[in-house]
């Protein structure tokens, strides 16, 4: 169940990212896998940091910064 959980925060993360980055977005289906890995490299980032978010809003915002990098980090290629 925890892996579906956050299988559907990953989902609204890249949702929220891909509307930040309106205009250099991937797309909706790119964005919302995108969120998906930036929801794993957000907890890492934020577990190096020692910072801790808790309950599920917490987990949305930490995620939703997640895939703010990923999305920037693919942005960088994207233009190359």
């Amino acid at each position: 169940m925890g892996i579906l959980i956050s299988i559907i925060i990953g989902i609204i993360a890249g949702f929220l990212a891909g509307q930040i980055f309106r205009g250099s977005g991937y797309g909706l289906i790119v964005n919302l896998l995108l969120g998906i890995i930036g929801s794993v490299i957000g907890g890492w980032v934020f577990g190096l940091l020692g910072l801790a978010m808790n309950g599920i809003l917490g987990t949305i915002i930490m995620s939703t910064i997640g895939a703010l990098i990923v999305l920037w980090i693919a942005s960088l290629f994207r233009r190359a």
